[in-house]
């Protein structure tokens, strides 16, 4: 299992903290899909995320929230 730096997902993001936000994003994502039972998964889903977005595979917005006045 390769070990993945916050140095690494800087590189990606503007920060390790966007960064690991983004990666947990789309870990709940691909949680969300149904799983084939017949394939063991070696690695938890937040762990290929990082992997991903290091590689440069995860595409991400930033979007502005919006003010609720109330």
């Amino acid at each position: 299992m390769r070990i993945v730096t916050p140095s690494e997902v800087a590189v990606q993001t503007q920060n390790k903290y966007l960064g690991v936000l983004v990666a947990a994003k789309f870990a709940r994502y691909v949680n969300e899909f149904p799983r084939d039972r017949s394939v063991d998964w070696e690695e938890k889903l937040t762990t290929r995320a990082l992997q991903e977005l290091v590689a440069g595979n995860l595409k991400y917005r930033m979007v502005r929230r919006r003010r609720q006045d109330g």
